[in-house]
């Protein structure tokens, strides 16, 4: 089996695209170590420069009431709870002004499918913020929440796509994808977007002209061959359109939800799998590392396991952090974890575009590992 993998890995790290049946067979190595190195390999070939990126942005999940149900989330809420709400214009303009007094030039909106607010009322808040903040990005609502705007108005997806767009919408987050594959979706969601419509959501953005990010939360109830199955439909996507920007990928978190039972995926199972999907996305140019879910050390690790992005500041996150799992980190321990590793560190947006000036200085020397893995 080692020979084998060894195979597959060396083909990976030449270029040569892996089929889904060989992505499976990654799943089969217990050496991290040697998916490690062919997964960061491939990054180095991708990204030889002495650069490693971060941004800065905001979590505003501007209302928590959701009419799907979802046994992963201990965030939702329905219209009749207690504590449910929808924030008001202003409690929004001061998340952003003070993200901006930070440096940070976009913020990541998103709620829930709320069962009552018409399109015209997104439509009317993304205008608002777009006229009071118009070099700050809008990257802005999950496919679940952009096919729940489509059937709630019943209104073609293009059409609402395209409104939104014209008032403002600049990016299109990845969230809500979990396992895109329905027998997955089925047993730990209801009432909410299937594998098809959420790949229709971001394909018609694509075709619009917008970019978008693409995601994974593993770890609960799916099995490693529907984690490639869901790479797969990534990979084909951006194939046909070439509208995502990068992979982000995090373990799920129990505590907190229906699922509480599930043993949590740890560290190894996290890398394995981010280094796999380094391997096999060919066609994806970033990906993130997810310090959020894992903690500095293991986000810092990923940077070596496929990894050339450390992800946002993130000054504010309130799903992950309602199941439980809260790490927070400064501007400087997201830099420092990269000077560490001899990378420089660079601020970009949600494009990949650097915001900060080209440093003169140069690195101290990145832990590069040979563009072999034989």
């Amino acid at each position: 089996m080692t020979s084998t993998i060894r195979h597959l890995l060396d083909k990976a790290v030449d270029g040569v695209r892996l089929s889904p049946a060989e992505g499976v067979t990654l799943f089969e190595c217990r050496d991290l170590s040697l998916l490690g190195r062919a997964a960061h390999a491939i990054s180095e070939r991708l990204h030889p420069e002495p650069y490693r990126t971060y941004n800065i942005d905001r979590n505003i999940n501007y209302t928590n009431v959701c009419a799907a149900v979802c046994d992963f989330c201990a965030f939702y809420r329905k219209s009749q709870d207690p504590d449910a709400y929808v924030l008001p214009r202003e409690v929004i303009y001061q998340k952003i002004d003070e993200t901006i007094a930070l440096g940070g030039d976009q913020t990541l909106l998103q709620g829930g499918n709320h069962p009552s607010l018409k399109l015209e009322w997104y439509e009317d808040l993304l205008r608002d913020l777009k006229s009071r903040y118009p070099k700050f990005n809008l990257h802005a609502f999950s496919a679940s929440e952009l096919w729940h705007f489509h059937k709630l108005n019943k209104l073609p997806l293009r059409e609402v796509l395209r409104r939104l767009k014209d008032a403002g919408m600049g990016s299109l987050p990845g969230g809500g994808a979990e396992i895109l594959v329905d027998r997955v979706r089925k047993a730990i969601t209801v009432n909410k977007v299937l594998t098809e419509e959420w790949l229709e959501v971001h394909r018609t953005w694509h075709e619009l002209g917008g970019r978008s990010t693409c995601t994974m939360m593993f770890g609960h109830v799916e099995t490693c061959a529907e984690r490639i199955e869901h790479l797969e439909r990534l990979r084909q996507l951006q194939d046909d359109t070439g509208g995502f920007t990068a992979f982000i990928c995090w373990t799920f978190q129990p505590e907190n939800t229906a699922l509480a039972a599930v043993p949590p995926a740890g560290a190894f199972e996290y890398l394995r799998t981010q280094a796999i999907a380094r391997i096999y996305l060919d066609n994806v140019h970033n990906i993130q590392s997810s310090w959020v879910t894992q903690g500095q050390k293991i986000g810092q690790l990923g940077l070596l396991f496929g990894a050339n992005d450390m992800g946002s500041l993130m000054l504010e996150e309130n799903v992950v952090s309602s199941a439980g799992t809260v790490h927070h980190l400064t501007l400087e321990q997201i830099k420092s974890s990269i000077r560490e590793l001899g990378y420089i560190p660079r601020q970009r947006n949600v494009f990949y575009e650097y915001l900060d000036e080209q440093p003169a200085q140069t690195p101290a020397g990145s832990y590069a590992l040979p563009l072999t893995v034989a």
